[in-house]
C-alpha cells in the first residue's frame, strides 16, 4: 500500500503577492513627484504674513465667489447626474453605450475647449445664446456661466461615482421591494438611494472639489471680473503675476482643501 502523500503547507496568502524590489523604485519616482512639488509649495510660504494674504479683499471675494459657484454647481449634478446614473446602470435603452461615453467626455475633454463649446451653446451669438438675449436673459460672464462651467466639468464625477456603486449593489434589495408590492418611486427613495448613499457621498464630494478647481472653462466662458466671475484659481493666475506671496498663499489654500476632499472620499467605507 502506497504511502498518502502528504499536502503541502498552505502558504499565507500574502507570501504569493509580493511584488518585484524594483518596482519600488518608479514608485518611489511618482511618490517624489507629486510629494515634491507640494512641498516646494508649502516651503514657500510667509507664515507670517499669510493670514494678511489670505484676508485681502480679492482674496475674500474669489474665496466666497468660489465657494457659492461650486455649491450650487453641486447642487446641479445632483439634480443632474442622479437621474443620469440611475438611467446608465439601470436601464437598457438603445445608444446605452454612446450615452455613457458623451456624459464622461468632460472628464477627458481639455477645460478650455469645454468653456469654447459653452460660449458656442450659452454665448451671445452662440445655438442658444441668441435666443435666450432676445428673452433678455445673458448667460456668458456673468456668475451664472461660472455654475455652468463648473457643472460641465464636475458632472461626470458624479456620474461614474454613482454608476460604480449602482452597479456594485447589484438590483436583489430592489427586486425583493418590488415584488413585495413597493411602486418604483418607493423603490427607489427607500432601498437604492439608501444602499449606494456612499457612492453618492463620495460623488457629490468629488464633484465640489472638481468645481472649487476648475479654471480653463471657467475663464473662457465666464472671463475674470472681481466679485463676479473671478474664482480662486483665476486669482491665484492673476497674483502670479503682481503678488506672487498671495498667489502661494491661495495656492495653499486649495491645496489643503484638496487634501480634506481626499481625506474624506478615501476615509468612507467601500461598498
Amino acid at each position: 500500500m502506497s504511502p498518502v502523500p502528504r499536502r503541502a503547507a498552505r502558504r499565507p496568502a500574502s507570501a504569493g503577492a509580493e511584488l518585484p524590489r524594483w518596482v519600488l523604485a518608479p514608485a518611489a519616482v511618482g511618490a517624489l513627484l507629486v510629494l515634491l512639488p507640494l512641498a516646494a509649495l508649502v516651503l514657500q510660504v510667509d507664515w507670517a504674513d499669510l493670514p494678511a494674504l489670505l484676508s485681502s479683499e480679492a482674496s475674500r471675494a474669489a474665496l466666497a465667489l468660489s465657494l457659492r459657484t461650486s455649491a450650487a454647481a453641486t447642487a446641479l449634478c445632483v439634480l443632474l447626474g442622479v437621474p443620469m446614473a440611475l438611467v446608465l446602470a439601470r436601464t437598457s435603452l438603445p445608444g446605452l453605450r454612446v450615452l455613457r461615453s458623451l456624459v464622461l467626455l468632460p472628464l477627458v475633454l481639455p477645460p478650455v475647449v469645454g468653456g469654447l463649446a459653452l460660449l458656442h451653446a450659452f454665448g451671445r451669438r452662440g445655438l442658444l445664446g441668441g435666443q435666450l438675449e432676445a428673452l433678455g436673459v445673458s448667460i456668458a460672464f456673468t456668475t451664472a456661466a461660472v455654475v455652468l462651467a463648473q457643472t460641465f466639468v464636475a458632472l461626470p464625477f458624479l456620474v461614474v461615482s454613482l454608476e460604480g456603486a449602482l452597479r456594485t449593489a447589484g438590483r436583489r434589495h430592489e427586486e425583493v421591494a418590488a415584488v413585495l408590492g413597493a411602486g418604483p418611486w418607493t423603490v427607489l427613495r427607500r432601498v437604492t438611494l439608501p444602499v449606494v448613499l456612499p457612492g453618492l457621498a463620495s460623488g457629490v464630494v468629488l464633484s465640489f472639489a472638481r468645481a472649487l478647481g476648475e479654471f480653463g472653462a471657467t475663464l473662457t466662458f465666464a472671463g475674470s471680473l472681481q466679485g463676479t466671475t473671478r474664482t480662486l484659481p483665476l486669482e491665484v493666475y492673476l497674483q502670479r503675476e503682481t503678488d506672487p506671496d498671495a498667489a502661494v498663499a491661495l495656492a495653499l489654500l486649495l491645496v489643503v482643501v484638496a487634501a480634506v476632499v481626499v481625506v474624506a472620499v478615501r476615509g468612507r467605507p467601500a461598498l
